[in-house]
């Protein structure tokens, strides 16, 4: 099965890059990486020429306008131009354990989507903290007992634990989550009335409910290393929960302003 990686970034290039290294050394690796650019500057650009160029038609860069966060919208965008038949969504400071693409593969089943789950990557370490870092269970358990990562207990790759079928809302993080593309087609993908920082993810788990996909989740697989970052701003969260709250009140799974909008717009 063709996956597609759609890697969401905004002014990171140095974290933009270790994720990039993650995703180019995994066991099964990715059939391509769609990176979705939220507006950043040059300096993005100038970090992936290299990577576009000797891996053209793997790596994609797609960017918008910097008009704030608009993480919806340049999600979409960046699904348009994947061609897979099974996403990962991953944000560009999520570094992925190097069987991170197999596992999602794995654990993908019709009528599901997955969510992933993140170690999270201290203030302190972040700056040196790399995929090389993720590799090494004991330098990952010294760093847990120093208190410089936490979320420590996902750093155990179990294969024989058991999926958990799941219908709650709680602990949606779009950072890494997994969906077929057919699924996420059928409702629109995220909604644009998403902006600034906020429920864009678990709004379309909401509809991804009422389309009718349940939860799939694993703790000890498909796991990535979250970087230190400061806290985005939160001027919209009132409106976003809002607009969230009507999509949970509503029997409607397909949003109005989503991935057809956008294919209306660039014919």
């Amino acid at each position: 099965m063709k996956v597609s990686v759609i890697v969401t970034t905004y002014n990171r290039p140095d974290a933009l890059k270790k994720v990039l290294e993650g995703l180019l050394a995994q066991t099964r690796l990715p059939d391509e990486v769609v990176i979705a650019d939220d507006g950043s500057k040059k300096e993005t650009a100038d970090m992936l020429a290299p990577f576009l160029t000797a891996l053209q038609n793997v790596v994609k860069h797609v960017w918008q306008e910097d008009k704030g966060f608009r993480a919806a919208r340049i999600r979409n965008k960046a699904i348009l131009k994947s061609t897979g038949q099974y996403l990962i969504l991953l944000d560009g400071d999520c570094i992925p354990e190097r069987h991170f693409i197999k596992d999602h593969l794995a654990l993908a089943r019709e009528g599901y989507f997955f969510q992933g789950k993140r170690v999270l990557v201290n203030k302190s370490i972040e700056p040196s903290f790399s995929f090389t870092d993720t590799q090494s269970k004991i330098r990952l358990i010294l760093l847990a007992l120093l208190g410089k990562i936490s979320n420590s207990h996902h750093i155990l790759r179990i294969p024989v634990f058991p999926t958990l079928k799941l219908s709650k809302l709680s602990g949606i993080k779009s950072c890494n989550f997994g969906v077929f593309r057919k699924d996420i087609f059928a409702v629109n993908g995220f909604n644009h009335e998403f902006e600034g920082w906020g429920r864009e993810d678990s709004e379309l788990v909401v509809r991804l409910f009422k389309y009718g996909l349940k939860r799939n989740e694993n703790p000890f697989k498909a796991i990535c290393y979250h970087l230190w970052h400061r806290e985005n701003q939160r001027n919209r969260i009132k409106k976003n929960d809002h607009i969230l709250e009507n999509a949970m009140a509503s029997d409607n799974f397909f949003c109005n302003k989503g991935l057809s909008e956008l294919e209306t717009q660039e014919k």
